[in-house]
């Protein structure tokens, strides 16, 4: 009972950017279209490749600087994020192979679309603030696969990645609005920025709080 207490007590998800409420729809309607795909026999793997390219085009419109098309080939990239694993859960065809497949797409169509962005200020002192953006989205991804391999599930932390593309999403639509991109997105990636590394160090504290109370467990 002690044991349970002790690690029972370790926040699970933390508090996100994201509300609740609007994660739950999302998912909802993404789970009926791939309930729909599932019967079709759609490649999963198909669908995180799709994924990718779908980045990679935000990446480049980004670079054109054509805002309202890189944001929405973003929300494509982000649907099609959740709809590839969603399909190979529905459709039983989970795989080791799929879940490495997918998360490496995943790292690699983000890195597109930063890349995008830093063409577009590569005339701008913000071409380095992308730097420490790119490293902090990847480090939010590598401190979760890392705690998972020592048998720990964490997801805590306000910046994941639908956070991250919907900021993005939103600082691209407001420099339109308000004609100040530049401003709208550095902005958008300062905030990207500081709260990836805040929640890559959730993460990595999180396995101490974990280990330490898995030890005053094993002392009683």
């Amino acid at each position: 009972m002690k044991i349970a207490q002790d690690v029972s007590s370790l926040p699970k998800k933390g508090f996100r950017l994201l509300p609740e409420k609007v994660a739950q729809f999302v998912l909802s309607v993404v789970n009926n279209l791939s309930l729909s795909l599932a019967r079709q026999k759609a490649n999963p793997n198909i669908l995180s490749a799709i994924g990718l390219i779908l980045g990679a085009v935000a990446g480049l419109f980004f670079a054109l600087g054509q805002p309202l098309l890189a944001a929405f080939f973003v929300l494509l990239c982000g649907f099609f994020d959740i709809l590839d694993g969603k399909v190979a859960e529905n459709s039983g065809r989970r795989s080791l192979f799929g879940a490495i497949f997918d998360s490496s797409l995943d790292r690699y169509s983000e890195f597109f679309i930063y890349l995008g962005l830093a063409y577009y200020f590569r005339h701008h002192w913000s071409l380095w603030l992308i730097f420490f953006t790119i490293l902090g989205s990847f480090m939010v991804s590598y401190a979760r696969a890392r705690a998972e391999g020592l048998g720990m599930r964490s997801h805590i932390g306000l910046m994941q990645r639908a956070e991250r593309m919907i900021l993005l999403i939103v600082g691209a639509i407001a420099g339109v609005i308000f004609d100040k991109l530049t401003i709208s997105m550095v902005v958008v990636l300062l905030m990207i920025t500081v709260a990836s590394h805040i929640t890559a160090w959730q993460r990595i504290f999180f396995v101490r709080q974990w280990e330490k109370a898995k030890s005053q467990s094993k002392e009683v």
